[in-house]
This record gives C-alpha cells, sequence and structure tokens, in this order.
C-alpha cells in the first residue's frame, strides 16, 4: 500500500532491549469530498509509522513534511487508562520518499527536478547501523 501524508512531529528513533533501532513518526492523511448538499468534507486519518530498514532517515522525517511511503497497514486496538476503548493504524514502512515541506528540507537535495509546479523529489542518504557514509562495504 501507498500512502502520502504530512508528518505530525518529528521522527523519534528508539533502541529495543536486543539493540535493534527502528524510526517511529506519524503521518496524517487528508482526504476530500463534496457531499451531496454541496459542501467539502475533509476527513483525516492518521498513522503511527515504523521504520526499520535505518536510522540515517529520522533527521529529515521532520514535522510538516510531505512523505510517500510505501508498506503495509495493520489496526490495533486498545483500552486506555480510563478504560475507554481506543483504535489505531500502524504503518510498517519500507520505502519512504521525501516531499518536502519540513524543517529539515534544506539538509536534503533535490534528486530529480520534476515539471513546473509540482514539488522536487527528495531522498536522503540512509546509512543502516549507524555507520559512517564513507566505510567500505564488506563484500
Amino acid at each position: 500500500m501507498e500512502i502520502t501524508g504530512r508528518l505530525t512531529a518529528d521522527a523519534q528513533v528508539r533502541t529495543l532491549s536486543d539493540n535493534r533501532q527502528v524510526v517511529n513518526f506519524s503521518v496524517a492523511v487528508s482526504d476530500s469530498y463534496k457531499a451531496k448538499s454541496g459542501e467539502r468534507i475533509t476527513q483525516t486519518e492518521f498513522f503511527d509509522c515504523s521504520y526499520w530498514i535505518g536510522t540515517g532517515i529520522a533527521p529529515y522525517l521532520t514535522k510538516g513534511s510531505v512523505v510517500e511511503l510505501a508498506g503495509r497497514v495493520s489496526a490495533r486496538a486498545w483500552v486506555d487508562a480510563e478504560g475507554q476503548p481506543k483504535a489505531g493504524l500502524n504503518f510498517h514502512t519500507s520505502k519512504i520518499t521525501l516531499h518536502g515541506g519540513g524543517s529539515a528540507t534544506d539538509k536534503a537535495q533535490p534528486v530529480n527536478q520534476t515539471a513546473a509546479g509540482e514539488a522536487p523529489v527528495y531522498e536522503a542518504e540512509v546509512v543502516p547501523n549507524g555507520a559512517a557514509p564513507d566505510d567500505d562495504l564488506p563484500f
């Protein structure tokens, strides 16, 4: 599945007990349509996202950035501290394309120029496991 939306906050890198790292962030995806009455209706869905491939992308995932994500969706349900049932959507991200708009846009360089009127596509260098970008590959 692919979704495009805006980050609701800066991404956070979490280290799990087994020393694996994950990038967590939230994306708001809006859709609008015209009701029979002629009124424009906008609906927004929020996705809690996780990215396990590398943490180097985290500094580029800033509040307000527009991102295009590919991955799979899962639903979750829980009961909050007040006993109220809650539900949410998780997006297990396998590919991230940055479209700019956040505070880190100036850190990334455009990968390719697009047609007039379209936003440039940004791509951040992702370095797995915190390795330096100029490290030699082991093969």
